[in-house]
């Protein structure tokens, strides 16, 4: 039965953030080897959407002959349930955490040095699950070893590591990392399950359609290519999706755009934002 003191189906922007800044101290607070298990398991979980996206794409030539746009939409579509699964289950994936702990850092709630900690090794524990996706459960199963998958599989790994140039892979890499963090913040707010399905499956949508260079993403896609035989050497897959990527995802751009909702905690006198800011005050610096 609904009534007039129903919580409200979504938090406010204020009452986010500060579920951001206690995730990034939960996220300190967690061992490094359980976060490194976690972040393995974000990367498989991501690599699921890659794949299926890459079955839908890379079956639709016909589709993508006439109406290429058509394919990215349809491509785009299927990609967000890894990054369902990975906020839905608490998972660590690189690219939101670029959000939380320097949110986190910025309140005062866990120390400096968290930040480089966290994101080393959830680095590695992404690259670790999606390589062991890519070589495990996609190459050696034989999912995709038939055309015209694997001939898309080796085609759009070129595609991405050698088409662009490093400044475009770049501007990619904000205007992705830009959409998930949009995503994990309105999936933050959202309080039933199908809501925060939608608030993450939209911007995600958006990123795959456009193209744009998700870093771990681009850590299945892209060694199955090579797998596969693409024309692609490892040290052209660092230089090209390793290096850019990486420094596009770890600017200060969403962070500073969602910084806003937690600068206005300072002037609100609501006695909810008192009482979230109490509750990270409280939070012990370890």
């Amino acid at each position: 039965m609904t009534g007039a003191f129903d919580p409200p189906s979504t938090l406010k922007p204020q009452q986010v953030a500060i579920a951001m800044i206690e995730s990034g101290v939960a996220k300190h607070r967690t061992r490094a080897e359980v976060v490194f298990l976690k972040a393995v398991a974000a990367g498989v979980m991501l690599s699921f959407g890659g794949l299926l996206s890459e079955i839908i794409s890379g079956g639709s030539a016909g589709i993508n002959a006439s109406n290429p746009g058509l394919v990215k939409i349809l491509g785009g579509l299927v990609f967000p349930v890894g990054l369902v699964m990975i906020v839905l289950q608490g998972q660590e994936l690189l690219t939101s955490n670029m959000m939380i702990h320097p949110m986190a850092i910025l309140k005062g709630a866990i120390p400096w040095w968290s930040l480089p900690l966290n994101w080393v090794i959830v680095f590695f524990g992404n690259l670790v699950g999606s390589l062991f996706f890519a070589a495990v459960l996609t190459k050696y199963s034989g999912i995709i070893s038939t055309e015209p998958y694997l001939t898309y599989a080796k085609t759009f790994a070129l595609h991405k590591a050698k088409d662009p140039q490093w400044h475009q892979i770049f501007l990619r890499g904000i205007g992705c990392n830009w959409l998930v963090c949009v995503a994990v913040w309105q999936a933050a707010g959202a309080r039933e399950t199908i809501s925060k399905i939608i608030a993450i499956w939209i911007p995600i949508w958006v990123f795959v359609a456009c193209a744009f260079d998700h870093i771990v993403a681009n850590m299945f896609s892209v060694p199955l290519g090579i797998m596969f035989g693409a024309d692609l050497t490892v040290a052209e897959y660092i230089e090209s999706l390793f290096l850019p990527p990486s420094l596009a995802t770890s600017s200060e751009l969403c962070v500073s755009l969602f910084q806003q909702p937690i600068s206005s905690l300072e002037t609100t006198n609501t006695s909810t934002s008192r009482k979230l800011s109490f509750k990270v005050s409280k939070q012990v610096k370890s």
